[in-house]
């Protein structure tokens, strides 16, 4: 196997899908034994946890899966990972398993309440304008840059005008924008954190350890580092809200540096279910170091791609630059239109909507694990659309996976988004988002067969 080191796309993607062409066109047949991710990492001269994001990858959609004390073996790439397996497709005995509809506990949110006829109005109307012939810079249509400081300052305190936004498709594309406007430095952030950012940031990247209060300042002290970027309001992926006492540490750890700036990721933000909501850290901010990041996917719709990132004062001369230097990666189109749906009132009253029925759902899948997986603690469960199980079984993390997945059940590793070697406890990431209240109970009676 080959990768390009030059290539944009992400290095544990190339791994991943060259792995699963050569399982689709035959190449690789199932039950074939993998090269342990220390040697595949050794002969490739990639870090383990680049293999093994590659892995868990596959594992997840059934190319692979892991066999305990034996090792990674390709599956039948015909079938999902949960459906039955013959003695020939894998080295492992397993029960039979009916076929039946996968339990999954993802991320995907519930696109069922998306209010499709506020949103098909706002977009005729914006098909309507005769100023769409060109495609715009960088920053914010100023409709929709109107609404969304609107919004941030009454729902999360947000501080800004509306010349500080600069849209982009998707917090990947943002931060890559970031890092060009910002210039060569060293990066922290969260371990474990959010491991797509890790493919962007890895050339000049240090791990931050987390405690219960979030991400460590007294270690990011101690570091190189002039920018940190961190999840506060829902530490991805374990869930912990950092609090007001943390968060006027790290501002002071700005403030003690000429050029130090906070990449705040405020990713699920709208939803929060215990205790009163806690301000963007951005909106403490009195000296222009932190750079606050939004994304409409979980709160809206992922596929509209719209993301968007708040510059300090301080920034917005090289963000002028920055908005001629690279051409718009978000319609106008739809940013007019979400400017509308804004605008009319329909954008809150989805939130509302949606913010009470995750909230049920929250509430069913913590009253499921409470009777039927007890010994099970809960991490993360004051906000956002997923937990963290920490299962105290005495299996591995694979093993819970592999367990679950011959119960009809998935679940996701969190030892995923460690960015160095994790040997603690197994913690797995259940996603409630787009399951119905009956899938949830039945998923958690089916991981209490699984685990207990």
């Amino acid at each position: 196997m080959t990768i390009e080191f030059q290539k944009e796309k992400p290095l544990y993607l190339q791994i991943y899908e060259k792995l699963k062409n050569d399982s689709l066109n035959g190449k690789l047949s199932p039950g074939t034994r993998l090269p342990s991710k220390r040697k595949l990492a050794a002969s490739l001269g990639v870090s383990i946890n680049t293999v093994d994001a590659g892995y868990q990858q596959l594992a997840a959609e059934g190319y692979i899966e892991a066999v305990p004390r034996k090792g990674w073996y390709t599956l039948a790439a015909e079938k999902t990972f949960l459906f039955e397996e013959t003695a020939e497709a894998s080295p492992l005995k397993s029960e039979p398993v009916q076929e039946k509809k996968l339990i999954t506990f993802d991320q995907t949110i519930d696109a069922s309440l998306f209010p499709v006829k506020d949103w098909r109005k706002n977009y005729l109307h914006a098909l309507s304008r005769e100023d769409l012939y060109h495609s715009g810079n960088g920053k914010a249509e100023p409709e929709l840059a109107q609404e969304i400081v609107k919004h941030l300052y009454h729902a999360r305190g947000v501080k800004c005008r509306p010349e500080q936004i600069f849209v982009g498709a998707g917090t990947q594309v943002l931060m890559e924008r970031l890092t060009i406007l910002l210039g060569k430095r060293t990066y922290a952030m969260e371990n474990p954190g959010y491991h797509r950012m890790n493919e962007i940031l890895k050339n000049d990247l240090c791990y931050i350890p987390l405690d219960e209060a979030g991400l460590r300042t007294d270690i990011l002290a101690k570091t190189d580092a002039s920018a940190v970027y961190i999840t506060p309001s829902h530490q991805f992926p374990l869930g912990m809200i950092m609090p007001a006492a943390r968060r006027i540490e790290l501002l002071n750890w700005a403030y003690e540096g000429e050029d130090r700036y906070i990449i705040e990721d405020d990713y699920d933000g709208e939803y929060r279910y215990e205790g009163k909501p806690i301000p963007a850290l951005q909106g403490l901010d009195e000296g222009g170091k932190v750079i606050y990041m939004g994304t409409f996917s979980k709160s809206l719709l992922p596929s509209l791609r719209i993301s968007f990132m708040i510059l300090p004062e301080n920034l917005l001369p090289a963000l002028d630059q920055l908005a001629i230097a690279y051409k718009q990666t978000v319609s106008r189109l739809d940013q007019i239109a979400l400017a509308g749906f804004m605008a009319s009132g329909a954008w809150e009253r989805h939130l509302n909507r949606m913010r009470t029925h995750y909230r049920k759902k929250r509430s069913v899948l913590l009253s499921a694990m409470a009777r039927h997986l007890p010994e099970t603690a809960v991490i993360g469960e004051k906000s956002g659309l997923h937990i963290i199980a920490a299962v105290g079984n005495g299996l591995s993390e694979q093993e819970c996976i592999m367990r679950a997945k011959q119960k009809g059940v998935a679940v996701f590793p969190v030892s995923l988004y460690h960015h160095t070697p994790y040997e603690g406890a197994p913690l797995l990431l259940l996603g409630f988002g787009r399951l119905s209240a009956e899938e949830i109970e039945e998923g958690i009676l089916l991981l209490k067969d699984a685990w207990y």
